[in-house]
């Protein structure tokens, strides 16, 4: 025992000793880093401790420590509650057309955008599909509520057609292909950078052969380019998959209206109904825990699946 424990402070020195002269070598780099590790520790990691309060009855005149300790309370509340279903149904249901349609679009613009010759018009390209990005979002839900309601312009080429006005914004049928279309208009061109960057790194040599070999555009894709960026896509996959349980609440809230509930209301819109319109604390972070812990399940098991089909991982 007494030599294992020796041998470890023997290794640990060595390793202290590289840290040291690391940090020694390249503190201006870990200077760089220090304010990103304090917005995590600050903002990410210390309201970690909040937790706690999903299992009490919060009451902001006693604090954490001194509201009472319920348990599991609030977790059956929520089960047993009438909006379980339709929430999580929602929120699924929006993540996974989002991730059917929405996962594979930016990886289809970067393919289309790696085949262009013409500088000018790739630029051109890229920079009208990156600008609905660095647009607000209240912005981009005015622009898709005018696009989409009864005197929209949707409407009015229906109208030119002969057709009868749709209403998209009212009518709840129509409230996921609205949301999952306009969130791909929204994101397509920006996720389509980090592919596009791992297209920059399949080696040339590999499109030269298959060309010697009589492979064709489409053949070359299909066996040099998504084989090269499989890893990425891999990648990209799982860290979708561990946020499929999370809806952001902005945009489906200036999207609300009373015609289109039933189907618009997702886990985070209850929550922030709950937490904050209704002051129930303690159950709204009950709920986010709820959400946040299948979140975790499902990524740990994207990764699990990633790995067993022979591609790279998170852990």
């Amino acid at each position: 025992m007494e030599s294992a424990q020796a041998a470890n402070r023997s290794t640990a020195a060595p390793a202290r000793l590289k840290l040291r002269r690391a940090i020694g070598r390249y503190w201006m780099l870990y200077v760089l880093l220090a304010p990103l590790l304090l917005y995590y520790v600050i903002f990410c990691y210390l309201p970690m401790f909040g937790i706690v309060i999903a299992f009490q009855d919060y009451r902001a005149t006693r604090g954490v420590f001194g509201s009472e300790w319920v348990g599991f309370k609030h977790f059956a509340a929520f089960f047993s509650s009438e909006y379980l279903w339709r929430t999580v149904r929602n929120t699924l249901s929006i993540s996974g057309l989002g991730l059917v349609f929405g996962f594979p679009a930016p990886i289809l613009l970067a393919l289309m955008l790696n085949e262009l010759r013409g500088g000018a018009f790739k630029k051109t390209v890229q920079t009208i599909t990156y600008i609905p990005h660095f647009i607000s979002v209240v912005v981009i839900v005015s622009i898709v509520m005018n696009f989409v309601s009864t005197k929209g312009l949707i409407n009015e080429l229906l109208a030119l057609l002969g057709a009868e006005p749709i209403r998209y914004a009212s009518d709840p049928s129509l409230f996921y292909p609205v949301y999952v279309i306009s969130g791909i208009w929204q994101t397509i061109g920006w996720d389509s950078i980090i592919f596009l960057a791992a297209l920059a790194g399949v080696a040339p040599e590999l499109y030269e052969a298959a060309t010697i070999d009589g492979a064709k555009r489409l053949r070359r894709i299909w066996h040099v380019t998504l084989p090269g960026i499989a890893p990425t896509i891999a990648l990209m996959l799982i860290l979708r998959m561990g946020g499929i349980m999370s809806v952001g609440y902005e945009k489906i809230i200036l999207m609300y209206n009373p015609g289109i509930y039933e189907k618009a209301d997702v886990i985070s819109t209850y929550v922030f109904r709950r937490g904050l319109s209704d002051g129930q604390y303690s159950f709204a972070a009950a709920v986010g825990l709820f959400n946040s812990v299948v979140n975790f399940i499902l990524l740990l098991a994207a990764d699990r699946a990633s790995k067993r089909l022979g591609q790279s991982g998170l852990l």
